[in-house]
């Protein structure tokens, strides 16, 4: 994070402030935690009761699940029991797939504010949106806390309270997916937010085809056609993810796609 202030003792305030509501937007949502609301949920089969905050993300992935036909589903993430792009990194077979297909589907949930209830052997994974959302709760934090200019960049994925004193941007880069390290572009951020999806450290090369790890939820495949990266610009970070992570299952037509969404954008093939 970057603050435009005159003493380091304000900054280190407000960097701390950004920093642990990062840190409890992680503890709150992970996957890999058992003492939290998603453990609790990802049990099944009982009504979760959730809080209002667990409930407004649950609005938005059913909101993004219905407007994208089912493309952005946080149901999906099972599909990492198949895929591995770490260590022991594989392609799984068919037959991998086909056993978790039908573990996948927001339709399968029930959704009754505040009460969630996933099906035996179903889980809800956060992990597509989590980043994003950190990057913007953090920024309303500091924005009801001072005045003063800041840029909160959680991994590249940023947002900008507004212009510095003189009147000029922030200036952050896109990583370059074919030389990881150069940068690709260098932005110019007043206001707003950016995020990229992309598969620069994350994919499987197998017999010639790059397999990325944006799987699409209904095939449980990603697409071989899909750009490299995805950077868009919006007004939050949230947005920003997502139409980057929907462009990226779009493979061929991700930049049709985010034409039509009339959103700033940068694609690297």
């Amino acid at each position: 994070m970057l603050v435009e202030c005159g003493k380091k003792a304000d900054a280190g305030g407000l960097i701390e402030l950004a920093r642990a509501e990062a840190l409890r937007i992680e503890h709150k949502f992970s996957r890999y935690r058992d003492d939290n609301i998603v453990f609790r949920i990802n049990r099944g089969k009982e009504p979760v009761e959730v809080d209002d905050e667990t409930a407004r993300l649950l609005d938005f992935a059913q909101n993004c699940y219905d407007l994208s036909d089912g493309w952005f589903d946080i149901t999906s993430g099972i599909l990492r029991q198949a895929w591995k792009f770490g260590a022991g990194a594989r392609v799984p077979s068919q037959p991998d797939i086909d056993r978790l297909l039908p573990l996948i589907g927001w339709d399968k949930v029930t959704w009754n504010r505040p009460y969630l209830t996933v099906p035996q052997g179903m889980e809800i994974d956060f992990g597509g949106i989590g980043k994003e959302y950190a990057v913007d709760s953090a920024s309303r934090l500091l924005t009801g806390k001072t005045d003063h200019s800041f840029l909160v960049n959680l991994g590249g994925d940023c947002h900008a309270s507004g212009p510095l004193s003189d009147g000029s941007a922030w200036m952050t880069g896109i990583e370059d997916p074919r030389r990881p390290g150069d940068a690709a572009a260098v932005i110019r951020l007043t206001r707003g937010a950016l995020a990229t999806s992309g598969d620069v450290f994350k994919f499987i090369l197998h017999k010639g085809k790059r397999y990325g790890h944006i799987l699409n939820p209904h095939t449980g495949w990603p697409n071989t056609d899909s750009p490299l990266s995805v950077t868009v610009a919006a007004a939050t970070c949230t947005e920003a993810g997502i139409l980057s992570t929907l462009a990226m299952l779009q493979g061929r037509n991700a930049e049709t796609f985010l034409e039509r969404q009339a959103v700033k954008f940068w694609c690297y093939r």
